[in-house]
């Protein structure tokens, strides 16, 4: 399964979430560590999840890119 990721800048710092699985979140100094911290992330929350007997969610937030003037 594919989950949408927001990366935020901040002031030296990336962080990351996936508003399909809440408290599933990264923060790192780069783009590229804050990538890899939420991809282990996601499968930890989700083997955690599993393990656990919880339903596994669908991704089901969609993303639109709309160019403001």
């Amino acid at each position: 399964m594919d989950y949408l990721v927001i990366i935020e800048k901040e002031k030296g710092t990336y962080g990351a979430y996936v508003p399909d699985l809440p408290g599933c979140v990264a923060v790192a100094k780069t783009k590229v560590r804050v990538k890899k911290l939420i991809q282990e992330a996601i499968s930890f929350h989700l083997e955690g999840m599993r393990s656990q007997g919880q339903r596994v969610p669908r991704p089901r937030t969609e993303y639109e890119l709309i160019h403001a003037q």
